[in-house]
């Protein structure tokens, strides 16, 4: 039996990890990838 595949933000967070990125690098990092992740679709920035 195999294990489901792992979440986007876990295999983020394993990279980063690999990386040896601080801690705080991390939570940074999750934080604006779920950010990017919630955004509704076809919402560009302000800049576009």
């Amino acid at each position: 039996m195999q294990s489901p595949p792992k979440k986007l933000l876990e295999q983020g967070c394993d990279t980063i990890r690999l990386k040896h990125y601080a801690y705080h690098t991390e939570e940074t990092y999750v934080q604006q990838n779920s950010r990017t992740l919630a955004a509704p679709k076809g919402v560009t920035s302000a800049k576009n």
